[in-house]
């Protein structure tokens, strides 16, 4: 018995890419600022932090995006879905590893390998973003690489790269925020935001 589900033309990026956003939004002050100022307490609230928003919600919309366009076809055939999918589930996935260590108060050094890997996933969203024209997306990947490439550097105990991590984070956070915006009011009141 085959069971088809409607088409839906509702995939909850906007949940993705506010969740990442608001992570952004909490972690880049921190690390360019100072502030808060370092303490067990603001570690146990960043990693807090860290696993449910960005962690949580990346990871939900990245299921619902691999569940929708392989198990119950319900996504337009959108290639570039596969790749939006694909980056909210390891991004998803990797803020409950970077929010559990930092809750823990673990070893931050560990994270300088993952930065490599998620430097190419970024390059791949980038390539396939701007491939099909979404340069909105597209810029948001070339964001994340920039994260990464900091990010690996503040691994290392380099403090410039901590400050450029921070740096990165706010600015992508903030576009972030203006994708979530774009695509709530795109997909609920019909407008044409760039996306």
């Amino acid at each position: 018995m085959d069971i088809t589900f409607a088409p839906s033309v509702f995939p909850p990026l906007a949940l993705g890419f506010f969740g990442l956003g608001t992570g952004y939004l909490i972690y880049g002050p921190h690390e360019l600022f100072g502030y808060p100022q370092r303490s067990d307490a603001t570690e146990r609230g960043l990693g807090v932090w860290g696993v449910w928003m960005p962690g949580l919600c990346q990871l939900v919309t990245g299921l619902i995006l691999f569940i929708g366009l392989s198990w119950f076809q319900v996504f337009a055939k959108e290639p570039p879905l596969y790749m939006a999918a694909l980056a909210f589930s390891a991004y998803g996935i990797h803020w409950f590893a970077l929010g559990w260590n930092r809750y823990r108060g673990n070893e931050p050094r560990t994270n300088a390998g993952m930065c490599v890997a998620f430097m190419v996933i970024s390059a791949m969203g980038a390539t396939v973003f701007f491939k099909v024209g979404d340069w909105p997306v597209g810029l948001l990947f070339l964001g994340l690489f920039a994260i990464y490439f900091s990010h690996f550097f503040g691994s290392i105990g380099l403090k410039i790269g901590e400050r450029a991590l921070g740096f990165f984070h706010i600015v992508t956070g903030c576009w972030l925020m203006y994708l979530a915006y774009a695509t709530a009011v795109n997909f609920a009141l019909s407008y044409h935001w760039p996306l």
